[in-house]
């Protein structure tokens, strides 16, 4: 698409955005805050000029908005390439059991699961953090410094949804922002204030920050659950053949240590099955919430 050349980085950043529609929200956020970044700088070391002779003077080498689009937008299909090989060079098919029992080697399937026991700290932690914070905020709104703290506030909320996103991309493959949030540098101080609460995003994040203490706890509740009944089913044969003490209740009354010989191999299959399960389970919930997280956390144009 031809645009008129941009005579200020409003316009430039506005013609980008254009280009990039319908690319992955977090690349969209990351190159328009590479370019402001760079733009602002090439103005900052060129004081002699305007926006409009510096946006001209660099177009050469940074590139116009449709150029630099293109580029990331390679950029961005060899990086999912490199780190998805094999959707890349398609393999023959696999049988469903290869495919049940290949999650044992899925390191998805692993960083999922621990990203589930690890959310139930970052769940307390970011509900005590929003709670805490809209509740301070509301009962200082009627003192002189409400209004810096509440702006404060929202700030760390802000970072804080960064580093999520950090640890999503991290733990659950999911392409996140790798750049803050895009201020309008061109706005005033108060103006920016304004946008921050009318901006979807802002409550949108307070709201996943919210939603992650439920989450955390019902992760955490699956993983442990499912994986001490795994691995009791698993041990429980071996147990039974020592005659060692002990055993898992499964429900009241019917102890594993007191079932007959005979179920012993079919308790460690059940055991087995539900141990790879955990894995596929904690996959798939991996890949939900990754996009969850982004869905509230970063901003569709």
């Amino acid at each position: 698409m031809n645009y008129p050349i941009p005579k200020s980085i409003r316009e430039y950043l506005d013609q980008l955005r254009a280009e990039l529609r319908g690319a992955d929200p977090a690349m969209i956020q990351d190159a328009l805050y590479d370019a402001e970044e760079h733009l602002r700088a090439e103005l900052a070391e060129h004081p002699e000029l305007d926006e409009a002779a510096m946006l001209a003077k660099v177009a050469t080498s940074y590139g116009a908005p449709d150029e630099v689009a293109e580029i990331y937008r390679v950029k961005e299909g060899e990086v999912e390439q490199a780190l998805r090989p094999r959707r890349a060079r398609p393999v023959a098919e696999k049988s469903f059991i290869a495919k049940f029992f290949g999650v044992a080697v899925d390191p998805c399937a692993y960083a999922a699961m621990f990203y589930m026991i690890l959310t139930m700290a970052t769940g307390i932690f970011y509900f005590t953090w929003v709670v805490t914070g809209l509740g301070l905020s509301a009962g200082f709104a009627i003192l002189i410094f409400g209004i810096p703290f509440i702006v404060l506030f929202f700030a760390t909320v802000r970072a804080l949804s960064f580093v999520e996103g950090k640890i999503v991309e991290a733990m659950l493959g999911v392409r996140m922002p790798r750049r803050p949030w895009n201020v309008d540098r061109d706005k005033s101080i108060w103006q920016r204030i304004g946008a921050m609460f009318t901006d979807p995003r802002t409550w949108s994040t307070l709201f996943y920050m919210l939603l992650m203490l439920p989450l955390g706890i019902l992760y955490f509740s699956i993983v442990t659950i499912g994986m001490a009944l795994a691995l009791s089913f698993i041990a429980a044969p071996f147990m039974h053949l020592f005659g060692l003490p002990g055993g898992v209740a499964i429900v009241d009354g019917f102890d594993l240590m007191t079932t007959p010989a005979f179920w012993m191999p079919l308790v460690l299959v059940a055991g087995v099955l539900l141990l790879f399960g955990m894995l596929h389970i904690a996959k798939g919930i991996g890949h939900l919430h990754g996009q969850l997280a982004k869905h509230l956390l970063v901003q569709v144009d």
